[in-house]
This record gives C-alpha cells, structure tokens and sequence, in this order.
C-alpha cells in the first residue's frame, strides 16, 4: 500500500479534489439506494397491498435516512388519500426520474475530478521519472538497459494509470456505494443484514487468496517487457548490421523467444485475474440465493415485520451490491500490475546520482587562468584503474593534445572536465577551484564538446545547431554555421536550415553532421573545447573541411583535443602521450620526435 498512496503523492491538486469527489461519489450513491427504495412503495400500489400504519408529517428537518423515509412515506399517503393511486404512482415515477438524474449527475462530476487525478499524476510521474535518469551519470546508462528505462517511462507508468490510477472508481467509490447499501439495507430490516454480514466473509477469503497469487506474475511481466522493448531499440539502431550479416532470423529468434514467455506470463496472469469476477459474481448470487430463502421464510413465517414489498426492495438494493463487490476485486486484481510497475518506477526514482551539486556549490561565471590535474586516479569499477596518478596542467587559451593506443584513458580523462565522472583520486582544478565544489550546469556552460560520432537530433537543422539555447537569432546560427564550413551545403537543402535531418541525422553525409556539430559548438562560444577524435571516422575531403572548422573554433580558446591522426596536432601547443592511464611523454611535436620514444613510434607508425 505504501506504494500505491505514494503514487497518488503525485497528485499535485489531490487534497482539493479528494473532498469533493468523496461528496459526489456519497451523493451518486444515496440517489441510487434512494431509486431502489422506492420499489416498496411502487409495489405497494401496484399490488394495493394494505397497511394499518398511519404516517405522520416529521415535526422538524433532520439529515438522516429516518426523516427521509417518514417524509416521503407522508407525501405519498397524502397523495392516495387525497388524488388517489393513480396520482401517487405518477408520484413515485417522477421520483425515481429526479433522482436516477442526480444519481448520473453526481456519478460524472466524480468521474471528471478522477480524470484530472489520473492525467496530472501520470505527467508529474512521467516527467519525475525522466528528470532522475536524465540527472544519472554517464556510467548509469552503461550499466542499465536503454529499453528497460524507456519500458519504466512508458510502459510503466502506463500501466500505473490504466490499473492504479483508474482505482478511484473500483477502490474507493465502489466501498462508499456498498457502505451506503448496507446502510439502507439496515433501516430496512437490521435482522436480515446481520445474517447476511455473517456469509460474506467466505467470498472475500476466496478473492484475497486470488489477488495475493497476482503479483509474481505482474513482475514477471513487466520485466519481459522491458527487455522486449530493450531488444527492438538495439533491433531498430543496428539494422545496417543485423542485415550485413544476415543475421534477421538471429534476431527475430530472440525476439520470439522473449515474446513467447511475455505471452506465457500475462496468460497466467489473467487466468487469475479475470477468476475473480466470476467467482466474485458467482459468490454474490449465492449469497443474495439464501437471503432470499431465509428472508422469503420470514415474510411467509410471519416472523418479521419485513413486508412483501420492502422484502423486494431489499433484494433489489442487496443485488445491486453485487456489481460494486465486482468492480471491487476486478480492481484490486488489477492495482497488482500497477503496483509492480509502480515498484520499477521508484526503482529509477529512488536512485542517487553518483554526481551532483554539495549544498551552496560555487557558481564559475567564466575560465581565467587554467585546468589543472592533481594526482587524478580513475576507475569505473573501483576495481581496476584507468588513469593512474596524472599530473597536468592547462593553461588558458592553450591547444592541449592527447594521443596514444586505444584504451589508454584519453577519452576517460577529458570525460573528467565536465564531470561526466568525478575522481576517484586526487583532484581536478578550475582557476583554482575543486570541480567537485562547484556547480555542475556552471562547468559545462564553460565548455563545448565535439564527439567522434555526431549526436544530432530528429529534428531541423537550425534547431540542431541552436539546440540548448534559447531565444536564438537566425543571423547567429548562419555565422555559426559559416564558420563551421556548414553553410553552403546546408543552403543547397530544399529548406535551407529548416531540413529536417532525420534520425540521428541520418540524412546527412558523416563530414555534413559533424559540421553542424561544431557549428553548435561554435554558436554556444564557451571558452573551453574538448574534441574528441572528431576528424578521425570522415574521408580526406570531409576532414579537410571539418579541420578547417576546427580550426576556426579553436581561435582564442583553450582546447583538449584527443587526436588519432598525429598529423592533425602537431602544432599544439602540448602534446601529451597517454599509455594504460599514465602520462609517459609530454612536449612539443618536434620535442617529442626528437626523444625517440612512444610518440615517435605512433608517428613512424602512421607515416608507414
């Protein structure tokens, strides 16, 4: 239950509208008892049954069932004395016409308030869930199954509105309709209903025992289907290579497999779930059976001062009770599934970052002097360490490349700056100050990246380059892209900027996107780049234009560049030679060659 009050947390308006939905849902129920009841009286003109019982006017308003009851049993005394019965059962009908129309109205009103409940806590769960993963560290997302987190946000939460959130009706509004029947079902003939309560414990043992076998199954399945959903998101990226190597039936097997147990699991799941409302239904007609023959025998007997018709009206509001009870354990079956989602998302929720900002972080408002590595050791697993012990520092308006073997710790290190990671040893500097003291947003406003593999969005190709920023002007994002060597092909587009380039940017050649990466860089104009191998997958003609760009971005910036083709560094103003997480050479490029070490041996290797 913790979890379920805990989903309903995240109705924002909840204590506004829980009082007025409780009121409507009372008010629908009275009405529709009230429509019941009147079945006696209807009856008793029907079949001019006798009565010595003289009704009297109640003296004084009171709210309660009795005055209601002796009223109307006034009015309608009067009606027959005076017009006859005719004009008392016209009585009677517009009655039930009024109040069958307060019943309906008063069952929309709380059907509304329920609407607002369910739509406002799935965009605040939704929007939550998605708030904590996008704060998570780059490591969480190696770690975790992009599919499975995409399931919670979609799939999950889904879920947690179709069985949870539409429990207002089963689980709270069916409870107050049955109070409320029960209630009437006393004034009516308080003998009776204390049998009847003594019966109903076995269907509600038979229905708990259904609903405790649930939940194994609804974890089971929404596990299934974050790992469906995983599949066809790695299915959908890597077609080019599922279909290079006629590998289609390899993964349609998975898929089957996969699909086949998420097939097997919700059957299961059902054959439970939907157990319950027959045995629910089968469990009341049994019930409302024996009432029948005890409360029948009572009127024949004599031994009651139960009339035929207020019998008749008993039996018509008990046998109303049953859709309600049925409604009841329909829903609490299925707050099972809701539940278990409800878990998967609190999972995400629940998680701390591994980095974020301490209480009154330092805000950096601009880079003034250097960068510099303490002592800086790294590991991703606390296991084995991928930078051991590095000392450097980075001067301001400095171009400092990193070169080496793959797997040396270059793109580790860099990953650093922005505290995608933070050290596990040492510490890293920004004009003095600990980059774990300040704050996160404030470090990656000073700094621009450019990937090896250019991550574009489906979208335009301004919104591409103005993406993160706000209120860009169109002139920006055209001398952005100038300068990035990206405005003549982008012209060339039948929309110009306004191209949508697909997913990924797909529609664009390799040389073409990642222009328009550095044109995003360029347009941010932070005083800090780090570039990493982002020449190194482009043909000859596309890497001249990307290095041109380039090197117009880098003018009076500092500059990290993680380089695999040497020749495209060499006239930094640094050179560092990384090899297994340690710095073995640093100088100049002719300083370098002229100490016959590691870097030579990369050069002489590349101009082999």
């Amino acid at each position: 239950m913790k979890i379920f009050f805990r989903i309903f947390g995240y109705a924002k308006k909840l204590r506004l509208f829980l009082p007025q939905y409780i009121t409507f849902v009372l008010l629908g129920s009275v009405f529709s008892v009230f429509n019941l009841a009147l079945i006696g009286p209807l009856l008793s003109v029907l079949f001019k049954e006798e009565t010595d019982e003289t009704f009297v006017k109640p003296e004084s308003f009171e709210l309660s069932i009795s005055y209601i009851k002796d009223m109307f049993n006034y009015q309608f005394s009067t009606i027959i004395e005076q017009h006859g019965e005719k004009d008392a059962l016209i009585f009677v009908c517009i009655v039930v016409l009024i109040s069958v129309l307060f019943t309906n109205v008063f069952r929309y009103l709380s059907a509304i308030i329920s609407a607002r409940i369910r739509l406002d806590v799935v965009k605040y769960l939704r929007m939550d869930v998605y708030n904590k993963v996008s704060k998570m560290h780059l490591g969480f997302f190696s770690s975790e199954r992009k599919g499975d987190l995409i399931s919670r946000v979609t799939n999950d939460v889904q879920e947690v509105e179709v069985s949870i959130l539409s429990s207002p009706k089963s689980l709270f509004r069916e409870p107050v309709t049955i109070i409320v029947y029960f209630i009437a079902l006393f004034s009516i003939s308080a003998k009776l209903t204390f049998f009847t309560l003594l019966i109903l414990p076995t269907a509600g043992g038979a229905l708990g025992y259904i609903v405790k076998k649930l939940k194994k199954k609804a974890v089971q399945s929404q596990e299934s289907l974050g790992r469906i959903v995983n599949i066809l998101d790695e299915t959908l990226g890597g077609m080019r290579i599922i279909k290079a190597f006629n590998a289609r039936e390899y993964v349609q097997s998975k898929i089957d497999t996969e699909t086949n147990f998420y097939r097997k699991v919700n059957l299961s799941y059902s054959y439970r779930k939907e157990l319950g409302s027959p045995i629910s239904e089968f469990l009341g007609i049994g019930i409302v059976t024996v009432i029948l023959w005890v409360g029948g025998s009572l009127v024949l007997d004599n031994q009651s001062d139960l009339s035929a018709g207020e019998f008749i009206a008993y039996l018509a509001i008990f046998s109303q009770i049953i859709s309600p009870a049925k409604a009841f354990s329909q829903g609490l079956s299925g707050v099972q599934k809701g539940i278990v989602s409800g878990e998967r998302i609190f999972s995400v929720i629940d998680k701390v970052p591994a980095i974020q900002n301490k209480p009154n972080a330092y805000v950096i408002d601009g880079f003034n002097e250097s960068l510099k590595f303490e002592n800086v050791s790294f590991s991703y697993d606390n296991d084995n360490q991928v930078l051991k012990n590095i000392n450097l520092e980075i001067q301001k308006g400095k171009t400092i490349a990193l070169v080496g073997q793959s797997g040396g710790g270059k793109s580790t290190l860099a990953d650093l700056i922005p505290r995608f990671y933070d050290v596990t040893g040492g510490d890293i500097k920004i004009d003095g100050h600990s980059l774990k003291d300040c704050n996160i947003d404030s470090i990656r406003k000073q700094m621009g990246i450019v990937t090896q593999e250019s991550i574009l969005f489906n979208d335009t190709i301004f919104n591409n380059i103005a993406f993160g920023l706000e209120n860009t002007r169109e002139e920006d994002v055209i001398n952005a892209a100038k300068i990035a060597n990206a405005h003549n092909f982008i012209i060339e587009l039948e929309n110009g900027y306004q191209t949508n380039i697909g997913e990924r940017g797909m529609k664009l050649s390799g040389g073409q996107r990642q222009r328009i990466s550095i044109a995003r860089a360029v347009l941010k104009n932070p005083p800090i780049l780090i570039l990493d191998e982002a020449t190194s997958a482009l043909d000859s003609e596309s890497e001249m234009l990307v290095q041109e760009a380039l090197a117009n971005l880098m003018k009076n910036r500092t500059s990290i560049v993680i380089a695999h083709r040497l020749s495209t560094i060499q006239h930094a103003d640094k050179i560092v030679v990384i090899q297994n997480g340690e710095i073995l050479e640093r100088g100049k490029h002719d300083e370098l060659l002229a100490k016959d070490g590691v870097y030579k041996k990369l050069s002489s290797m590349q101009n082999t």
